[in-house]
């Protein structure tokens, strides 16, 4: 699955471990034999100038394999790298055109473990797994090959250790394979309470709740090592076989070694059959080494299939919201419309939405109001296509925002969130985030911060507009950080305005002023603003009122006190609660 994200330049890399290993596996199996060259000149009582040759030729040899084994390790570490590099790529790439339907699928801890944990397998994994894959099997090869000719007795209990080792090794797969696909799932959810337990570090110490919240964690570490110690239960006696069945390999050799060399008629048979049972024990540990590689690489297959099916499934998953055929330029610009709209959430029988009908022109701001759970932010994902409709249609100058390419759309407007995102960066890369090029100038940003009310502050840090930030702005108040975000959307200037209740940090007095710089700065665009608090959009030229889903009230705050019940309460209630 992963292997074919190999590019071109890997694959070369590829070919040339695999001669620079078939050159090593030559000069590893003729070093037995000049063993077996030295043996026999000893037993004749050869020169020693020849013994010395042939021992400076088996140090040659040794030592030319220990340099292609180490240029070996640095191409397919390089290969490794690089294909780990482009899976990373991609699947940031392919989560980046996730919906938000798509990313609560998956979750947003275990895409982050796929990107992480799984890559990470792939990459410790495929140095060994090319070494092994093409050096295993030629060793074993051409080491049977070299001993096929020698004693029958001697070929057959190496036959039958390998034999017994490949069906140990076979059980213990098997039984481990299912331990090997938990592991992932465990690691997952390790993570994700992980990453609640920081993300919701206040609210876990305002509850005294420290000690509710590690139980969760502890439960979930103690499955997954539970999990991690049943499976090395079952794979660990790979390993230790494998060098016990050497050792007794060794043992059989020699015990049928001193049979036949018992039962030899003369002196010299005798020493050419001891000569022999030493270079076939070379041998036979040979073919036993490459049955020892192999084990690592079984051990550690399972899991690295886990981990590429789990990275398959993100860079193959097709995202439930595509590009758009393409939308021809009508001349409109801004003009968002609402056409009998009706949504429902994906594996929800409830509409969060219901007929919902309604236009926002240039230059105009809609106001959405209503009662908790009313579909307010429903309504507005609905526009930058977060989430597509269930019937009816949303346009966006006069075209189906489903016709649109996505970046086209995004183009076209400035989303603000209910949430506040600060990226980790300066104040400047913040504000002109919008720009892909990163050419955006300092009276820019100011005036973008200016509008935010935010420009007073910002001059006061350390280094103005590029300050870094800390992670996640934690250095800034939970109103700063909703002006930031504000003024990334005007920094943008794009046609359309999407504020989701982006101003209920904010006090009134910087409410009021930062709604009268927008009104100033942003007079030819639309905007659409979601808000709790009806002094926010008491100012807005309509309003628009959203009860259990169903628009209940469209007018200006006079007309709505006058029309709307629903309006009226919201409006009394909070009048009431300020004085």
């Amino acid at each position: 699955m992963i292997l074919k994200y190999l590019s071109g330049r890997d694959w070369f890399m590829v070919a040339a471990c695999v001669v620079l290993i078939a050159v090593q596996v030559y000069l590893d199996l003729r070093i037995p034999e000049y063993m077996n060259d030295i043996t026999d000149h000893l037993q004749m009582g050869t020169a020693t100038e020849i013994i010395v040759r042939d021992g400076e030729r088996m140090l040659v040899c040794a030592l030319a394999s220990v340099a292609l084994a180490i240029g070996t390790v640095v191409l397919s570490a390089r290969v490794s790298s690089s294909l780990c590099h482009r899976l990373r790529s991609m699947l940031f790439e392919s989560v980046g055109s996730f919906s938000r339907q798509d990313i609560d699928g998956f979750s947003a801890a275990s895409l982050i473990t796929r990107s992480t944990n799984d890559v990470y397998q792939i990459q410790q994994f495929l140095p060994r797994a090319i070494t092994t894959v093409v050096k295993a099997p030629l060793i074993a090869v051409l080491a049977v090959w070299k001993i096929s000719g020698s004693a029958f007795e001697w070929t057959t209990a190496t036959v039958i250790a390998m034999l017994v080792m490949l069906v140990a090794f076979s059980v213990m797969l098997y039984r481990g394979m299912p331990y090997i696909r938990r592991t992932q799932r465990y690691v997952d959810s390790v993570n994700r309470i992980t990453r609640e337990g920081l993300e919701g570090t206040k609210g876990i110490r305002a509850y005294n709740a420290e000690s509710k919240q590690e139980g969760r964690l502890e439960r979930a570490s103690s499955r997954l090592l539970e999990n991690s110690l049943s499976q090395v239960r079952i794979m660990s006696p790979m390993h230790a076989m494998t060098s016990s069945m050497m050792n007794f390999l060794v043992l059989a050799i020699y015990w049928i070694g001193a049979g036949l060399i018992q039962s030899a008629s003369g002196q010299a048979e005798q020493m050419s059959l001891f000569s022999d049972m030493i270079v076939f024990t070379s041998y036979a540990t040979q073919v036993i080494s490459a049955v020892m590689m192999s084990t690592g690489i079984l051990r550690g297959l399972p899991r690295v299939m886990v981990s590429s099916r789990r990275i398959e499934e993100v860079i193959t998953h097709e995202p439930s919201i595509r590009d758009g055929d393409g939308a021809a330029d009508t001349g409109e610009r801004g003009e968002v419309v609402f056409d009998d709209v009706s949504f429902t959430y994906p594996g929800s029988d409830r509409e969060t939405l219901s007929h919902v009908s309604f236009r926002a022109s240039p230059g105009e701001t809609v106001a959405i109001i209503g009662p908790t759970a009313s579909g307010k932010t429903s309504l507005v994902n609905l526009i930058p296509r977060l989430y597509d409709v269930t019937s009816g249609r949303v346009t966006v100058d006069g075209i189906d925002v489903r016709q649109y390419g996505l970046e086209d759309l995004y183009s076209r407007i400035g989303y603000v969130p209910q949430t506040a995102v600060v990226f980790t960066g300066t104040v400047r890369e913040n504000v002109g985030y919008s720009r892909h090029d990163g050419a955006v100038t300092d009276e820019e940003v100011e005036r973008a911060l200016d509008v935010a009310q935010l420009l007073d502050h910002v001059r006061s840090m350390p280094e103005s507009i590029d300050t870094d930030l800390a992670q996640h702005g934690w250095s800034l108040s939970g109103g700063q950080r909703q002006r930031l975000a504000i003024a990334r959307a005007v920094c943008k200037d794009p046609e359309i305005y999407i504020f989701d209740d982006t101003f209920s940090a904010l006090d009134y007095r910087t409410d009021r002023d930062l709604r009268g710089a927008l009104d100033r700065e942003t007079r030819g665009a639309t905007r659409i603003m979601v808000a709790q608090r009806v002094g926010t959009i008491i100012d807005a030229d309509r309003i628009i009122v959203l009860d259990n889903g169903r628009v209940v009230g469209e007018g200006t705050h006079r007309e709505l006190l006058e029309s709307c019940p629903l309006y009226r309460e919201i409006a009394e209630s909070q009048l009431e609660a300020q004085r």
